[in-house]
């Protein structure tokens, strides 16, 4: 415990120099910003490997189109946050549109062309949201979205919304699932870290027209399907560190 609680010390101070350090990135080219935010992605991950033990493979990233293409990723604890950033060549997250109000965070989120999503206002956002989105894939980038909407617990029953579906069908440009094994070393609401190796696993793309209830029964069961055996894996080779989990 003493590990995990100096790695979330060193977590917050970090990242909250990177930020003010960083602040001048607020004036210069996005591209810039977004090297910097790959950097700390790639700092945290280090951080936390040195200190707590807990590495990271990452399987599969040939699979990644050379394109725009939409990533619909596992989303087990905050790791992937700042984690997936450094995969990929120039991301756009789909975030909550509160976190765009938080100072700082907003400002950055704002800069980097995140794209903002309000559940809560109806078609309108929603339009606004699948224009912001083509605006990105228009300039090549990678649009990463949860499916499920929010973190769920390593092992929990799948949950997937159907954002995921619909921007399929707006966008039409294959998607990439992604699974992996982060909430059995950075648990969800916990400050406790354990050592281990998170793994990240691109798996083979979904190519874009498929008829809409066909798309999320193949994204789910792939999704799935992956989770569970690099849940199965970590706690067959890791049993002293992993958690118990449903699988």
């Amino acid at each position: 415990m003493a590990r995990s609680l100096l790695f979330n010390v060193l977590f917050y101070v970090t990242t909250t120099l990177f930020v003010v350090i960083g602040s001048p990135l607020l004036f210069a080219p996005r591209r810039w910003a977004m090297a910097a935010l790959a950097v700390h992605g790639r700092f945290e991950l280090w951080l936390l490997k040195t200190i707590v033990g807990t590495g990271l493979e990452v399987r599969g990233q040939e699979k990644l189109p050379e394109g725009p293409c939409l990533v619909a990723s596992k989303h087990q604890s905050a790791w992937e946050t700042f984690a997936l950033i450094p995969l990929f060549r120039d991301p756009a997250l789909l975030m909550k549109r509160e976190l765009f109000w938080i100072p700082f965070h907003g400002w950055f989120s704002k800069k980097f062309e995140m794209i903002p999503v309000d559940r809560e206002k109806g078609p309108a956002a929603l339009r606004a949201m699948l224009r912001e989105t083509k605006k990105r894939v228009a300039d090549g980038r990678e649009i990463i979205i949860f499916p499920e909407g929010t973190r769920r617990p390593a092992g929990a029953p799948p949950d997937y919304k159907t954002g995921v579906v619909l921007l399929y069908e707006a966008l039409g440009i294959p998607c990439v699932p992604v699974a992996l094994n982060s909430g059995l070393f950075w648990p969800r609401r916990s400050l406790l870290r354990r050592p281990g190796t998170i793994v990240v696993e691109f798996l083979d793309p979904i190519p874009p027209g498929l008829p809409k209830a066909e798309f999320l029964s193949r994204l789910t069961e792939s999704i799935e399907t992956a989770t569970n055996r690099l849940l199965a894996e970590a706690k067959a080779k890791e049993p002293a560190s992993s958690p118990a989990v449903n699988l």
